[in-house]
């Protein structure tokens, strides 16, 4: 669960066991921190003079405080970055888990001149930076234990603090499911449990919920999302949320890929790091997660989640290479790769949307390693059949601290996909293997505007980051959110 969050004027007296102040490079110490200084022996000024502390991104120090009042401080480091929200993010972050890991239950949040925006990019910030995955661990015995970060306060003046932390709170709920979801291991987060999930929030929002399983995907002909399900027994689910408070306006549709696990099938992968692939529904747990925000945040907009559930197993009855499926739109496919599914699953999935007429269509998906050679563990792949869409997409992840690129879909790449005995196949091989996926996701795009968001780098991380664990990140609630805040009447 997020932790407590609130905010209160600067001034006056301050009881806290850990107040963390973020500044930038030569940034001189706040006038309203000066009595709480003063009462320190003036231990922030002499650091901040002596150069002891310069702001730089991620640096922190941290001092002794007096026996009352003012317990600790933690200065914290802004960076040189032009998004002073982002920047007030990712500060936040770090300083929550420094808090967590001193044990000190509560910290009181400083910066100066906190707007409407930056109290919430705080807000998400120290919720983010106090999230602790403990559902299938041991707790140490009780004198062992340091106590979990539990509320936090931002210092911030002004009658809109309190709108800022209302949106922080909302963007907070929907991470916390969409990194919860994606910790989960995969015998545990089940395509019945996202679905089970999908139903809770449509119920907690007033939201229409749809589930499909095996019989009622049959009946809708979706052969590449089935080819998919058929080697486990789990059964599969396509998920839909109707987010309905725009009037007739055409909604947005959100689309995320929800394999709860994937071996790659009879192309399977190797065990080495195969543990990892229970991340391969964070674009499925981003959809949730997303959907849960905008509710909370109340926009007045349409819109829809899809989520396309299943797991990919080897067996007896699983797809082979080479097998031809139909997808629900009549195109046949050639599986050359059984390892190369999601793309499978979205198909279905995308070809589902179009009866929602919708305005746009955004899918999220870790969909391929290629876009981790590619762009790394920092920037989203973005790819689309609307250019305007594509931009306001990418400047969605920029407000979000969700950084996207721009990768090209050219007409030139369809050769490497292009089948012998098939309309399509569902792999090109290595070269251009991002465009090649987001090419073929294209064909079962049809009649209206589409971005395919490659995740594989930005879902989660193998290592420490610093500001985020080894794990889920969050992404890519806050692109989508972003998009439809910024659609929103």
């Amino acid at each position: 669960m997020p932790i407590s969050l609130s905010v209160r004027a600067p001034g006056g007296s301050l009881e806290t066991p850990l107040l963390v102040i973020a500044l930038a490079p030569g940034e001189s110490m706040p006038a309203s921190i000066a009595s709480i200084d003063a009462g320190l022996g003036g231990a922030i000024g002499r650091s901040l003079s002596r150069r002891d502390f310069r702001g730089g991104r991620d640096e922190v120090l941290h001092l002794s405080g007096g026996e009352k009042g003012v317990l600790r401080v933690l200065l914290v480091g802004l960076g040189k970055g032009d998004d002073r929200a982002t920047s007030l993010r990712r500060a936040a972050t770090l300083a929550a888990r420094r808090a967590n890991g001193m044990g000190v239950g509560s910290l009181t949040f400083h910066a100066e001149s906190l707007g409407a925006r930056e109290v919430e990019a705080v807000a998400v910030g120290l919720d983010m930076g106090a999230w602790i995955f403990l559902e299938t661990k041991t707790l140490p015995p009780e004198d062992e234990r340091r106590e979990p970060l539990r509320e936090a306060t931002i210092l911030a003046g002004g009658a809109d603090a309190k709108q800022g932390l209302d949106a922080g709170l909302a963007f907070a709920e929907g991470y916390a499911i969409a990194r919860r979801l994606s910790m989960m291991p995969g015998n545990l987060c089940t395509p019945d449990y996202l679905a089970d999930t999908g139903r809770e929030i449509a119920a907690r929002h007033g939201m229409k919920a749809t589930v499909l399983g095996r019989a009622e995907m049959e009946a809708e002909g979706m052969g590449s999302f089935l080819c998919v399900a058929q080697g486990t027994p789990q059964e599969p689910r396509l998920i839909a949320l109707e987010y309905r408070k725009g009037g007739d306006a055409a909604p947005i549709v959100l689309v995320g890929k929800g394999l709860c696990f994937d071996t790659g099938g009879i192309s399977i992968k190797p065990a080495q790091g195969m543990e990892w692939m229970k991340f391969d529904m964070c674009g499925g747990a981003g959809v949730l997660g997303a959907m849960e925000t905008i509710a909370r945040l109340g926009l007045n907009v349409n819109v829809v989640g899809l989520v396309g559930a299943t797991t990919n197993m080897p067996s007896g009855t699983a797809v082979k290479p080479g097998d031809v499926v139909r997808a629900s739109n009549g195109k046949y496919i050639e599986i050359i790769n059984t390892d190369a599914e999601g793309r499978l699953v979205l198909a279905d999935v995308l070809v589902y949307a179009q009866r929602f007429k919708p305005s746009a269509v955004i899918d999220a998906a870790t969909l391929t390693g290629a876009c981790v050679i590619a762009l790394g563990h920092t920037a989203t792949g973005v790819m689309g059949s609307d250019e305007a869409l594509v931009r306001d997409v990418i400047a969605a992840g920029k407000r979000a601290g969700e950084p996207g690129w721009e990768l090209p879909l050219w007409e030139d790449y369809k050769s490497l996909i292009k089948s012998e005995v098939a309309d399509i196949k569902n792999s090109g091989g290595r070269p251009a293997g991002t465009i090649t996926a987001a090419l073929f996701l294209q064909e079962f795009a049809e009649g209206y505007p589409w971005v395919h968001l490659d995740i594989a780098g930005t879902a989660y991380s193998e290592s420490d980051l610093g500001t985020i664990p080894a794990g889920p990140t969050g992404v890519p609630v806050g692109m989508f959110v972003e998009l439809v805040r910024g659609r929103a009447s």
